[in-house]
């Protein structure tokens, strides 16, 4: 391999008092008490990070540094990787480093705030890999599954602008008859479509945008300092909000579609997602779902969505389907590759 490559990561434990502190005095505050994004399942931890670790560590030992990014808080694992032939490649960042000269926006409890300065990690790689922390690689990859030379590689589809899909336009169209019909809209659930296809037209795609899956998202640093650079009150715009909302671009996106709109991306849908809800999902289900990925080699990578939602059966099942294919971390660092 010819350059570095690094994995960032954004995780809370919502289940920390004093991150429950910092959310509720925000929440009176502001009076954004009511907002669907500040509900608890969007920041509560139930181990995920830690087999998204060592799925890291097992199925990509190519990558350089893994980075994972909190506010304040240090997941327990790392105290074990500190004693570890893998103390120097996974790192922990504060947002604090991250938001310098951006202060007066923290604390912030928008993933979309937050993945707006992810590029700005000291000393992070031109090419890099960002992962939600309920992600995880079920089997081997390699560099060119993320990037070829000077492309990233894209997974998903093109679709037509958003607003001119007829879905759309009767949803606005019939909110605005409604009684707060502008706040309804205002107030909806900040939709990942909606900000994929503002992202698109920010890199200048008026017609069209390219929609991803959930799946862990390649990106090249150099695309992004210089847009930013360039676009600065827009930059601030996004990372002022503390909670998500619908005014929001994603960055991920942002990232894809300037890297098109160069002629660098590359798009390969080999690769797919395994995605699993087991607060929703049967234990016959998911045991079928399991299934899949012995027989269908496509499958990649894992997300499992709202696991603190789960029965305790259905969590169980979960668990021990991660310690049979990914492995436990505390046995990935005793036997370092």
């Amino acid at each position: 391999m010819s350059f570095d490559v690094d994995a960032v990561i954004t995780w809370v434990d919502g289940n920390d008092p004093a991150y429950q502190n910092k959310l509720k005095e925000y929440l009176r505050e502001s009076g954004n008490g009511s907002k669907a994004a500040a509900k608890p399942t969007r920041f509560n931890d139930c181990g995920e990070l830690e087999y998204c670790i060592a799925s890291l560590l097992r199925f990509a030992p190519w990558l350089r540094t893994i980075y994972i990014v909190s506010d304040q808080q240090t997941p327990p694992f790392m105290a074990e990787l500190k004693e570890s032939a893998y103390a120097d490649r996974v790192r922990l960042i504060d947002h604090r480093e991250i938001f310098t000269g951006f202060e007066q926006y923290l604390p912030t409890f928008s993933n979309r705030s937050i993945e707006c300065m992810l590029w700005r990690i000291p000393g992070l790689a031109e090419r890099f890999i960002y992962l939600n922390d309920d992600f995880q690689l079920i089997q081997p990859v390699s560099v060119d599954d993320f990037f070829r030379e000077d492309s990233i590689v894209l997974r998903g589809k093109w679709y037509p602008a958003h607003e001119k899909r007829w879905s759309s336009r009767l949803k606005l169209a019939v909110a605005k008859f409604l009684p707060g019909g502008k706040n309804l809209i205002a107030n909806t659930r900040p939709g990942n479509h909606a900000a994929q296809f503002l992202s698109a037209r920010l890199a200048g795609f008026k017609e069209k945008y390219f929609q991803a899956p959930h799946l862990p998202h390649p990106m090249r640093k150099s695309m992004l300092s210089q847009f930013f650079s360039e676009h600065a009150d827009l930059h601030k715009h996004n990372a002022g909000f503390r909670l998500r909302s619908n005014e929001q671009f994603l960055s991920t996106s942002l990232a894809a579609h300037l890297a098109l709109a160069r002629n660098l991306a590359v798009i390969d849908n080999r690769l797919k997602t395994l995605r699993l809800s087991p607060s929703s999902q049967s234990p016959s289900t998911l045991r079928k779902q399991f299934r899949k990925t012995d027989t269908k080699t496509e499958f990649t990578f894992s997300c499992v969505q709202s696991l603190d939602k789960a029965a305790i059966t259905e969590r169980g099942l979960i668990i021990d389907w991660f310690n049979q294919r990914i492995g436990r971390l505390a046995d990935i660092i005793a036997k370092p590759a």
